[in-house]
């Protein structure tokens, strides 16, 4: 029996099992992974302490600090259900089962799908969604990133100092994003900017060769070596069925990061918390452990 389950390890949930380890709770935490968003992320310039550090070694320096506490990690797990019956929650897994006293849900977002002919066939052939952890291979070639958010301008950032030429493919009118980030890729020497397009389909053979688009109402093929689809997120809340979620998805929380059931906490970007920075998540992430450590000293079990 556990103090607190933690589902999710990048910034809320490393930064929920370290206010947890301090406050001597025994705790577990569940992730497929280490890092989360942060680990894909590019060149971060905005994380108070650091004026400049790439998303990979923020996350290390998140990894590192959760090690030094004796904290139980079960990496590679998937969460599949959770479930709370009388006082206690179950948290179940793709393999195994764990009961705990109080949860905190901080798994993150995923990234979205164009959902377009040739995308399933070509994805790791050429069509990819980390600029982070696949850019490299692409030094000297002419990509596409699909999207004029902030997510698809970091991609953007980091693709303009190696490819050989980058193409944005953007459905409005116009970029989003922080302002600086928008002007640096508009000004970009190797950069063509497509607004109001549309991808309809990814062709190629063994490997994309190829990107149809719609452009302001007619349909145009662009030759290329490469395709970053950087269209947002999806919230991984699919497995908390009896939590309560808005249209989007995102668990709704109160300020003390509380779902409707009691016991169970939410933190990070699966959440309805507006803005989704990674200094906001780690902040949430304490919230939401304070939150579940004075349900535990304020009930009887």
């Amino acid at each position: 029996m556990y103090d607190l389950i933690i589902i999710g390890a990048g910034p809320a949930g490393i930064t929920a099992a370290v206010y947890a380890a301090r406050k001597a709770m025994k705790i577990l935490v569940i992730s497929q992974d280490i890092g989360g968003q942060a680990a894909w992320s590019g060149d971060i310039e905005n994380y108070t302490g650091y004026q400049f550090i790439t998303g990979p070694e923020l996350a290390a320096k998140f990894e590192e600090h959760m090690r030094k506490y004796d904290i139980a990690v079960k990496e590679n797990e998937v969460a599949t259900d959770i479930q709370k019956n009388g006082d206690i929650i179950l948290v179940s897994t793709d393999k195994n089962k764990y009961e705990t006293r109080t949860a905190i849900i901080a798994s993150g977002k995923r990234t979205r799908e164009l959902n377009v002919p040739g995308e399933k066939e070509f994805k790791n052939k050429g069509l990819t969604y980390c600029a982070t952890c696949d850019g490299p291979l692409f030094a000297g070639k002419v990509v596409a990133v699909v999207g004029g958010g902030n997510s698809a301008l970091d991609a953007c950032l980091q693709l303009m100092r190696i490819a050989k030429h980058l193409f944005i493919i953007n459905i409005t009118a116009e970029l989003s994003g922080d302002a600086i980030m928008k002007e640096k890729v508009e000004t970009g020497k190797n950069v063509t900017v497509f607004n109001n397009s549309q991808v309809k389909a990814v062709r190629g053979e063994k490997m994309v060769s190829e990107i149809l688009i719609n452009r302001e109402g007619k349909d145009q093929a662009i030759p290329l070596e490469g395709i970053f689809v950087e269209i947002g997120l999806t919230p991984n809340s699919e497995f908390a069925k009896q939590v309560g979620k808005n249209q989007l998805g995102e668990i709704r929380v109160n300020c003390h990061n509380e779902t409707n059931i009691p016991g169970v906490f939410a933190a990070g970007d699966v959440t309805d918390v507006p803005e989704k920075q990674i200094i906001i998540a780690a902040g949430e992430g304490s919230k939401a452990c304070l939150g579940a450590f004075k349900y535990l000293s304020s009930h009887k079990f």
